[in-house]
């Protein structure tokens, strides 16, 4: 009898979900509880079997590669349905005070560094992330981070910061390709993000914005930004800011605006405070605010 799912192996594919999300198959093998040599297995197995490379071994973790990128988005979609449909069953009160949905690159970037200063005030009060790349609407939480136009919104929202859009790549990047206007960008090698949970802007909405053709250089495309961001620190080509958000990557001098060039974004980053959020979160919420 022929079976129903066209699946690799179901452990290899939870291995490679943490990998992935880890960046490191250490972290992943401390969080299943496993050896990271049992990671590697699956992972090589996992490999073989779809006959791609997944990952990028570097000597400080690893990193997803493209055809990666799009399994990590696909396999996350799925066990997140699976794990919001066991929540609901179990029909349990959840052991965080507060539930935030966020985007991997806004946790990174800017959530994940301000909720250790939260503690310092409000040390009782337990936050958990429901961290993702994809479309969830049915997962349940209290808040969420969004990137759109909060008037679209019907629940309360506030906006936390309104970005410019900058041209980012590395020092060395800019020397080798001669970057110093717009218009050497539109020869240079560009890295492209699309992603359907985000709906970000994109190199051709940034030209056509400053008055210029779509670009003609050499294109890499990923689906994750983080994946992006690392991409431009590893030369491989420019990337679109936003200022605010990649704020610590600048300061660093791990990434630089290569042209002085900018534009508004059209969108802001804005927190939602869904229906069943409780006083903490609104506390939680009040705080972020405020201290954005």
């Amino acid at each position: 009898m022929p079976r129903p799912y066209d699946l690799s192996s179901v452990t290899a594919l939870i291995c490679f979900e943490a990998a992935a999300r880890n960046a490191s198959f250490k972290n992943a093998a401390r969080e299943l509880n496993v050896t990271p040599a049992a990671i590697s297995h699956q992972i090589k197995a996992l490999e073989g079997d779809l006959g791609c490379s997944l990952f990028l071994r570097r000597s400080r973790g690893v990193q997803l590669t493209e055809k990666g990128a799009f399994l990590f988005v696909a396999v996350q979609r799925g066990l997140e349905t699976i794990s919001d449909a066991v929540s609901h069953m179990r029909d349990r009160p959840e052991a965080a005070d507060v539930t935030i949905r966020i985007t991997t690159a806004v946790s990174s970037l800017w959530l994940t560094p301000k909720i250790s200063t939260f503690w310092k005030s409000h040390p009782t009060i337990t936050v958990s992330q429901i961290v993702s790349d994809v479309p969830g609407a049915a997962i349940r939480c209290d808040l969420s981070v969004q990137y759109g136009d909060a008037q679209e919104n019907l629940e309360e929202c506030h906006k936390l910061f309104h970005d410019r859009i900058v041209a980012l790549g590395t020092p060395k990047f800019a020397a080798e390709h001669g970057i110093g206007r717009v218009e050497d960008l539109l020869k240079a090698p560009l890295i492209h993000t699309s992603n359907e949970e985000t709906d970000w802007e994109n190199w051709s909405d940034w030209f056509q914005a400053l008055g210029h053709t779509i670009p003609k250089g050499r294109r890499f495309s990923v689906n994750n930004y983080m994946i992006a961001l690392q991409a431009a620190q590893d030369d491989i080509g420019a990337v679109l800011g936003w200022d605010g958000l990649v704020k610590s990557l600048m300061d660093q001098g791990r990434l630089v605006a290569l042209v002085p060039d900018n534009i508004p974004s059209p969108r802001a980053f804005y927190l939602k405070i869904h229906p069943r959020a409780g006083p903490k979160a609104r506390l939680f919420a009040d705080w972020l605010v405020k201290s954005t």
